[in-house]
């Protein structure tokens, strides 16, 4: 009777460990699976705050420039890729309703089109290449050359981003390149204002008018052209009667033959006022009137 007794505890006894491993494997596991999750959805988070972070910075250094027109540094991360010596690694942001985009003159016509991402994107179907402009460039010795250059959207500022380029040989190319320390187009400032440093193209630019008795004026914001470097301004008159202007000596005709007199003179600084002279025939004899003009940088803007 006590073996059988005995044999039954034993049994028994054997049956509780049993269920107890049971159950603490269970709970272990349990508590495993919870830990998993836990820390699965600890790092989702964190990614997610990461790329929120990089989103927001991103913005704020589009945001950090108001439109117009800056002079910037183009990096690249090859000797063999870069701006036209002339430019000396510079070239033209232009910032419209928070969206940049920077124009590169290249050093001769052998990348034949550039693409913003990666080389292998480019290849594929419905991809959406730059096509070059035909930019002309004037080195210090006089001569000047037809070179390809760029529009180039730039996502953001101080950071590098994919730029993939195709030659004349047929073989795509990725690179990385950066766009950096922006500054108001014309940024060498002296005692004269500042200094010109535009590509060639159309902008448009608003201006202060003083002088003379204050019955005339002239339009603004009004356009500039660059040729070759130089900056040339259409000046409207809010009459007809100015035969010439005169600056720095030198003469100017109107480029209209009816309507409120227009000339073309050039921009010789920005930011600081500009001496002219207008000569009207609206009284009994000409008269020759001094007047200032200040064109302001900041309200640079490239034409559309």
């Amino acid at each position: 009777m006590r073996k059988k007794i005995s044999l039954f505890g034993m049994l028994f006894l054997s049956v509780v460990l049993i269920s107890g491993c049971s159950s603490s494997n269970n709970t272990k596991t349990t508590t495993e699976t919870q830990t998993e999750a836990a820390a699965s959805e600890t790092k989702e988070k964190v990614e997610e705050a990461e790329e929120s972070s990089k989103e927001t910075t991103d913005t704020v250094k589009s945001e950090n420039l108001e439109d117009g027109v800056y002079t910037v540094d183009f990096n690249t991360d090859n000797s063999m890729f870069h701006v036209n010596e002339a430019y000396e690694g510079k070239g033209t942001l232009t910032v419209e309703n928070g969206e940049m985009t920077i124009h590169i003159s290249l050093p001769s016509k052998n990348i034949i089109n550039l693409y913003p991402g990666l080389s292998e994107d480019a290849q594929k179907e419905g991809a959406e290449l730059l096509n070059p402009t035909n930019d002309t460039v004037t080195y210090t010795d006089g001569t000047t050359e037809e070179v390809n250059g760029f529009d180039v959207p730039v996502p953001y500022l101080d950071e590098e981003f994919d730029l993939a380029l195709i030659g004349t040989k047929g073989k795509w190319y990725d690179h990385k390149v950066s766009v950096s320390n922006p500054e108001p187009a014309g940024v060498e400032s002296s005692d004269d204002g500042h200094s010109i440093d535009l590509s060639d193209g159309n902008y448009t630019i608003e201006l202060t008018f003083e002088g003379g008795s204050g019955k005339a004026s002239i339009t603004s914001p009004t356009s500039i052209r660059v040729v070759d470097g130089e900056a040339l301004a259409s000046i409207e008159w809010s009459s007809p009667n100015y035969d010439y202007m005169l600056i720095d000596g030198e003469k100017y005709l109107p480029v209209n033959s009816s309507g409120n007199s227009v000339f073309e003179i050039p921009v010789k600084s920005f930011d600081k006022a500009m001496n002219v002279i207008g000569d009207t025939v609206a009284m009994s004899k000409p008269h020759e009137i001094e007047y200032t003009i200040t064109f302001h940088s900041e309200t640079l803007k490239k034409a559309e």
